[in-house]
């Protein structure tokens, strides 16, 4: 190692979404790439925070601060060290594109009695724990949704993947808890809606979170490349299109990712 220490073994641990999925690969090749062993372990939201609160994970990818991911970070913020943002998702609902725009504008438009008829009342979204299934089932209540028929069910990433294909292939008029970045925006046109009362949250910005301790372990130009990778919406959405479109994972998808991006990279050399 030309009298340096060896790289120390890391643990990167990842939200169980495709799209998380693909940023903590590419994490986890800019380690690599200095020469630490990475693990990588995935969890629900709240769980993997516990876990990193416990010790058990060294970098989580991704918080995303403030509103989404802010409370659970709140028990062990002084334990971590934010990084700069990899990229700055946002929350919103969605409908297909042929609901036309002049009947359903924004949230409040679904209570109307001749919108509520032809939707699908069933909002399917993804795991509780996520900052827009917090927020969906809240609007709900919040825009009176309830009282016209409608109800939040969450679900896992499967689930709610299969219910926007199906939907649209039965030509539903429905309504879709969605995020920046995720593939599904790339592909079906679906249309957000206006959302006056700000239930949605804030733009964040998605930070990896890295125990104190495990800085002391990183190579500093390995954490000054980490705090550096910035995809961007942009880039962490065609990783989830090479994930779940292209059926690569996520490691092949973080590969081809990079491979046109060598600047993201540091070339080692033999013995470093």
């Amino acid at each position: 190692m030309s009298g340096r220490t060896r790289p120390c073994p890391l643990t990167v641990g990842s939200i169980a979404l495709s799209f998380h999925r693909g940023t903590a690969a590419l994490v986890r090749r800019v380690l690599e790439a200095h020469g630490h062993p990475v693990s990588v372990v995935e969890a629900p939201h709240e769980e993997l925070f516990r876990r990193q609160s416990a010790g058990e994970i060294d970098i989580l990818v991704s918080a995303w601060l403030p509103s989404s991911h802010d409370e659970y970070l709140a028990g062990h913020r002084d334990e971590v060290t934010v990084l700069a943002p990899h990229y700055e998702p946002y929350c919103l609902w969605a409908v297909p594109p042929y609901v036309p725009a002049a009947e359903v504008a924004e949230v409040g438009d679904l209570a109307r009695p001749e919108v509520a008829e032809r939707m699908t009342r069933v909002i399917d979204g993804v795991n509780p724990g996520a900052g827009i299934s917090r927020f969906s089932a809240r609007m709900v209540a919040d825009y009176g949704l309830d009282r016209a028929g409608y109800r939040f069910t969450p679900g896992d990433e499967a689930g709610f993947v299969a219910r926007v294909e199906r939907g649209l292939a039965r030509h539903e008029w429905f309504v879709i808890p969605l995020w920046r970045p995720q593939y599904l925006n790339r592909l079906h046109g679906l249309r957000p809606l206006t959302e006056p009362k700000g239930l949605l949250g804030t733009v964040d910005a998605a930070s990896p979170v890295v125990r104190n301790e495990a800085i002391e372990r990183i190579r500093p130009e390995a954490l000054a490349r980490l705090a550096a990778l910035e995809p961007g919406n942009a880039g962490v959405e065609e990783l989830d299109v090479l994930i779940n479109v292209a059926g690569l994972t996520p490691l092949q998808a973080a590969d081809r990712y990079l491979a046109g991006r060598p600047h993201l990279l540091p070339r080692i050399h033999p013995g470093d």
